[in-house]
């Protein structure tokens, strides 16, 4: 006597079910990998837009000025000959547009970037030297990549 159709039935609406919920895991596991690469290139993205502010900023001809708009890292309208701080202006990882929102002084230039994304992040801790007030913050929008000038002396 073979086995009952009944049993090869619910064996193969068993072995259907784990695999869902395997396939369900490995996706969790796949987004939260992609979340955590996204936020990683925030963090260099950020990191090379702040330095550019800072290089415009320590490069000015006179006295010193942040620039008056993301643009003019790309060239400095401030010099005849073309000076670049950045190739381009940069994407926000999440948000898939260069629409970073500029932090600015009171009179108009960029000190810094932020994301637009609200979205929480997964990293909270043991962020690179000069980025400890990103810690335990609610969301991308938090972190704020500011240029602050060494004082000398």
């Amino acid at each position: 006597m073979g086995k009952s159709p009944g049993f090869t039935y619910l064996s193969l609406l068993f072995i259907i079910i784990v695999m869902g919920l395997a396939a369900g895991g490995a996706a969790q596991v796949w987004s939260t990998s992609a979340k955590r690469e996204a936020e990683a290139e925030l963090l260099f993205r950020g990191m090379q837009i702040r330095g550019a502010i800072g290089m415009y900023y320590e490069e000015s001809p006179g006295a010193k000025a942040y620039p008056k708009a993301l643009e003019d890292l790309l060239k400095d309208p401030r010099y005849p000959a073309a000076k670049r701080y950045l190739r381009r202006l940069y994407e926000d990882p999440f948000t898939g547009k260069p629409d970073w929102e500029p932090i600015k002084t009171p009179d108009g230039g960029i000190i810094g970037v932020r994301s637009n994304s609200e979205k929480e992040p997964y990293k909270k801790k043991n962020f690179p030297q000069g980025l400890a007030g990103f810690e335990d913050r609610t969301s991308y929008r938090d972190w704020g990549f500011v240029y602050v000038p060494q004082r000398s002396g």
